[in-house]
This record gives C-alpha cells, structure tokens and sequence, in this order.
C-alpha cells in the first residue's frame, strides 16, 4: 500500500438535483483514475463540517459510498480520511473494510481516527465521551480490528469493548493497510507507530517538519524504523484559473494551496515532499465538481510523486 497522491471528496453540494449526486461522485473518482491519482478518500461524517458548509448540506455515508465507487473503478485504492471510531462498533467496521476490500478486489485502505465532531455525536445519539476515553477506545479497537482483518479470532476484554473469538470472513488478503488521521504528537502519533502503516497528517504546511521529527520520536520510543511508517497530508488546493469563491474557511487556512496548477505544484514539492512527507491528499472544496480540474491538479502533481 501507498498512497502518494489521493483526491478526497470532502462534499457533495454540486447544486444538482439527488439523481445526479452520486454520478458527479462517480464521474471524480473514475476522472482521478485517469488522471493518475491512486487512491480517492471520502470523509467519514453525516453532516457537512465547518469551514465547508452548512451542517444539513448532502453528506452521503462513506462506506456505502465507497462500495459502490469500487464497482464503477477499477485501480485505485479507496478509503475515508478517515472513519470516526465512534460511530462504528469496532468488530462492525473490521466487517465493513473487509467487505469492501473484497468487493473492489483489494483496494481497501482502512483510515481511523478518534472522532472529532461533537454535534453529529450530540445530535444523532453517538456517545462522544471526554477526549481521553475517545483515544482509549480507538486504541481498544485497533486491537480488535487488526487481527480480525488478518484472519485471526481474537477475544478482548477491554474498558470500552468486547469480543469472543471474533470470526471475520470471507477475506480477500490478509493485511489491509491501516492509515490513521490526526496531528496529535502524544496520542495519534504514538498509536501510528504502534498500529499503523500510514500517518496522515492534519496540520498546517509550516508545521510539517517539526511534526515529521516528533513522530521519528515516537517511532524511536518502541524502536520502529520510521522509514515503514509511510505519511501524508491533505491539502485543500485552489486553481486561480478557476475564479473561484475565497469565503469557504477551507480555502484560506493553513492547509490552502493556492494558484495556477504549475504553482500549486512547485509549492506542495518545496514545503511538503521535500521536507520528508511521502505523499500528499488534495481535495478541491471550492470548486464543487468541475469536469477537467481534478485532471488539471493530477497532471501537476503527478510527477512529483513519481520522482
């Protein structure tokens, strides 16, 4: 598994009628097949976050989502960035990763983080717990979800969970990989180096580097080579070309790449690949779904990640 250049899809407010949602959706993920990108990533929520939209803007489920793109693709990987542990009891999703990974013939990345958005816990019934209990059952649940996604049957008796001989099949491999989400250097980065194949890092492009030397540490702390523990980040980019609107609070944090497609480029290369990041996830909020920009930003991007 590797993800060096992913589109997230991060809405789905295309100002087209229902019937024509989830085609604009397809259209995406079979243009950034084309345009060379490897994986397509959805978000993980039931209501629109803040900085993107209204909370009752079109948010469709990821999972069923997933599963159908992985019927109208054909090569790229599929994942979310990433699933909220706390929607899900944990033997369900190791059900669900698998199910999709059998389904789109070993495209499954299993994204996982601890949960983050107190209103959909508050207002759809999810309990939401204090910041410390939602890493103790992420934690909990990686202990359960890995070995039910190799095969094996593993019974856990845990604060938050519980399992007896768990049995998950059918399997179409016996590793899918797991990438967790997040930018905490005591809590998400001790967990990647211990459970993780890929960290996707949440943060500001300024604080890259000194993020890529904290989890170095965390690897060192249980004697990781942090060489196999591959990263990322996710980048909201913004093709000038396109005229797009700059009220979206996406567009202008410290995530935002913004300029032609040959700038975007020669800025993700300087502040993010060269830094020591491995690949990178844009996503293009401001442009809704605009046939020929997801090509646009592959076509730049894409011998960066080659190199």
């Amino acid at each position: 598994m590797t993800i060096r250049l992913g589109l997230q899809i991060p809405n789905f407010s295309y100002g087209t009628p229902v019937a024509e949602l989830f085609p604009a959706v397809i259209a995406q993920a079979q243009e950034a097949q084309a345009a060379g990108f490897d994986t397509v990533l959805l978000m993980d929520h039931f209501y629109q976050l803040p900085g993107l939209g209204e909370p009752d803007e079109p948010m469709l489920e990821a999972y069923t989502a997933l599963g159908a793109l992985a019927t109208a693709t054909d090569g790229i990987q599929l994942s979310t960035l990433v699933t909220g542990n706390t929607y899900r009891n944990p033997t369900l999703l190791a059900k669900v990763i698998t199910t999709l990974d059998v389904i789109s013939a070993g495209r499954a990345i299993l994204g996982i983080g601890a949960g983050w958005f107190e209103l959909e816990h508050q207002q759809l019934g999810f309990d939401f717990d204090t910041f410390t209990e939602r890493f103790e059952k992420l934690e909990e649940a990686l202990q359960i979800i890995i070995p039910m996604v190799h095969g094996e049957r593993p019974t856990f008796s845990g604060k938050w969970y519980h399992t007896e001989s768990a049995i998950n099949e059918p399997r179409f491999r016996d590793h899918i990989p797991v990438m967790l989400g997040g930018s905490g250097e005591k809590k998400t980065f001790r967990l990647a180096a211990r459970y993780a194949d890929h960290l996707n890092l949440i943060a500001d492009i300024d604080q890259l580097p000194a993020k890529l030397d904290v989890l170095r540490q965390r690897c060192a702390e249980i004697d990781r080579d942090p060489a196999t523990l591959e990263t990322s980040t996710l980048l909201t980019v913004v093709l000038d070309e396109y005229d797009a609107p700059s009220d979206m609070g996406e567009a202008r944090g410290g995530r935002a790449v913004r300029g032609t497609p040959d700038q975007v480029a020669e800025e993700i290369k300087r502040r993010v690949l060269d830094p020591g990041i491995d690949g990178v996830v844009v996503n293009l909020p401001t442009h809704g779904y605009t046939p020929g920009v997801i090509t646009k930003v592959g076509e730049a991007l894409k011998p960066l990640v080659d190199a």
